[in-house]
């Protein structure tokens, strides 16, 4: 396919420092032209960690990563700290919190949020985990339910402070209840001695018939089994009817008191308001073609979560995992430079490397290609994988000796509520100490 350059030293303006986002400015490093980065937030955060903040394992700044130091080195690159407000295609223009930007090429990067498929009362009293902020908030909450337990004299309501549900069997789901299951049955009994193990209940419900859908049917037995063994309760083809911030009702007529339930059910895509109905899904991704040119616009492009390129090899789009993002990056990087000089561009293939998830300590399931792993090599796989994929040396050493810590003592240095989480609100309370 071949398109005609837009400018001689053209300005891209890319929306979102993601996976994808950091790629494709890697990628443009040779751009003659200018490139603007836009977040609302001055750093990159490595999300699939983000579980581990929540549970008190990981520090927050471990997982996060400045962009300016990111590409300090990159002189085409200029940094905006700003919200994205609308696209703006007719006059090439994006505005923000902060005035308006033109562009002649322009990348939605922007990511996904939390999918509550449209239920506001799930909304409003369930807790989401997509960035740090929602993390620190389930860590406050997490532990002020076991300093509230601890006063409670009520035996109904100490017990809903210590029942902890997690809805959504995929990897976030998975990995979190397994932090929480060893938090349980390692950290309680040093912590809160007064709180007995068998007290605290952890509940696992995923709408689909095993867990980690997307994996092999190996990797998801073996998942199902650790987390059992470990004091999980499963339960599968069940959906949440409803929460009202004290019940948990399950279309199978089950219902939970508790005063935490985890919404790891569902993303979609995040994007800013402006764009042709015709072009977003279902899951709010917009449609691209395979150089991820969003349909309907002839200078847009969108990558990672935000896009759903969708073929007959992937009639629901690509899955949102970090793998996707990076590689359509790189590759979108690319053929813009090959669109700027007026050459053909290349077709995206996604190469799927494999699918990792860890369920707790020397427990994890690995798919890679034919080869499925289960158990301690599959262990050590993640933690090297996920090591390796953090942005910054020092980060990588704090997380290292995070988890070397952890593995020998079970007692990390992490567990504070720093700021206080209003339950009955669901948001920070501004007056809390």
């Amino acid at each position: 396919m071949r398109l005609n350059g837009f400018t001689k030293h053209p300005k891209i303006v890319i929306i979102g420092g993601g996976f994808g986002g950091i790629e494709l400015v890697k990628s443009l490093k040779k751009l003659d032209g200018e490139i603007i980065l836009i977040d609302r937030h001055n750093y990159h955060t490595f999300q699939p960690l983000l579980y581990q903040v929540a549970t008190g394992s990981l520090q927050a700044e471990s997982i996060a990563f400045p962009l300016r130091k990111v590409f300090n080195d990159q002189k085409n690159l200029t940094y905006v700290y700003a919200n994205v407000l609308n696209i703006n295609s007719d006059s090439n223009t994006i505005t923000t919190s902060d005035g308006e930007v033109s562009y002649d090429y322009l990348v939605l990067a922007t990511g996904s949020d939390t999918n509550f498929f449209g239920n506001d009362q799930i909304k409003h009293y369930t807790m989401p985990m997509k960035n740090i902020t929602e993390a620190l908030n389930l860590r406050s909450m997490i532990l002020q339910n076991f300093e509230a337990a601890f006063v409670e004299e009520d035996p109904e309501k100490k017990q809903a402070l210590l029942n902890f549900v997690i809805v959504g069997g995929g990897p976030t789901g998975v990995e979190l209840s397994g932090a929480i299951a060893e938090f349980r049955n390692h950290v309680l009994a040093k912590d809160y001695p007064e709180h007995k193990k068998e007290d605290v209940k952890v509940y696992l419900i995923e709408g689909k018939t095993e867990l980690l859908a997307a994996m092999s049917p190996e990797a998801s037995s073996h998942a199902k089994e650790d987390l059992k063994k470990m004091g999980v309760e499963i339960s599968n083809d069940v959906h949440v009817k409803s929460y009202d911030g004290e019940l948990l009702t399950i279309d199978n007529g089950q219902t939970i008191r508790t005063k935490t339930v985890i919404w790891a059910a569902g993303v979609k895509g995040e994007l800013p308001a402006g764009f042709k109905p015709g072009s977003v899904t279902k899951t709010n991704r917009v449609q691209v073609d395979t150089i991820n040119r969003v349909h309907g616009y002839q200078n847009i492009f969108a990558i990672g979560d935000a896009a759903a390129m969708i073929t007959l090899e992937t009639p629901m789009g690509h899955p949102g995992v970090a793998p996707v993002a990076i590689q359509q990056g790189k590759q979108l990087g690319e053929n813009l430079l090959k669109i700027i000089k007026g050459q053909d561009t290349k077709p995206f293939i996604y190469k799927d490397k494999g699918s990792l998830a860890t369920i707790g300590k020397n427990k994890a399931v690995a798919d890679l290609g034919k080869i499925h792993l289960h158990g301690f090599i599959a262990w050590i796989i993640w933690i090297f994988v996920h090591l390796m994929s953090l942005v910054g040396f020092t980060n990588r050493l704090i997380v290292f000796l995070s988890w070397a810590s952890s593995y020998l003592t079970y007692n990390g240095e992490t567990r504070l509520i720093i700021r206080r989480f209003n339950t009955k609100e669901m948001k920070v309370d501004p007056d809390g100490n």
